[in-house]
């Protein structure tokens, strides 16, 4: 049997589908962010590479925290990926990327928000008497 296989990782996020399709994500956008001129790079380009970054960085971090923590990082990884609508937005706006890379990342952005929905989702059913209101916005419902 190949050694690779069943290997579990030490750091159980990395197991995560979200985790991944967020790493893939972030590949995808320094692509992209190559071709900008460095005026926009500087500016734009970087703030939305964090954004990018801060949704596989919420899902890692809220990954080591107990359940209800874990949904907390996971809004602000919601948050991040609408950061990340605006930035595709205005560097669309702008004619940085074409109509088919504007489609790619919007698309991206809305499997990332429904996957984390669902995995709040999962772990909400597993915390007795938790108060909606506590670790919900109302994309989540």
């Amino acid at each position: 049997m190949d050694e690779q296989e069943n290997v579990v990782s030490f750091f159980r996020f990395e197991d995560l589908r979200i985790y991944a399709k967020a790493l893939d994500y972030i590949k995808w956008l320094h692509g992209v962010i190559s071709h900008f001129p460095e005026q926009f790079t500087t500016s734009t380009g970087n703030h939305f590479l964090r954004s990018a970054q801060n949704i596989a960085l919420n899902i890692a971090e809220g990954s080591a925290r107990n359940k209800a923590q874990f949904i907390y990082y996971l809004k602000m990884a919601k948050s991040s990926v609408r950061e990340c609508v605006v930035y595709t937005e205005i560097i669309s706006g702008v004619d940085l990327i074409d109509e088919q890379e504007k489609d790619y990342s919007r698309n991206q952005l809305m499997e990332l928000t429904k996957m984390i929905g669902s995995l709040v989702a999962s772990l909400q059913k597993t915390i007795p008497n938790i108060r909606i209101e506590e670790v919900d916005d109302l994309d989540d419902l």
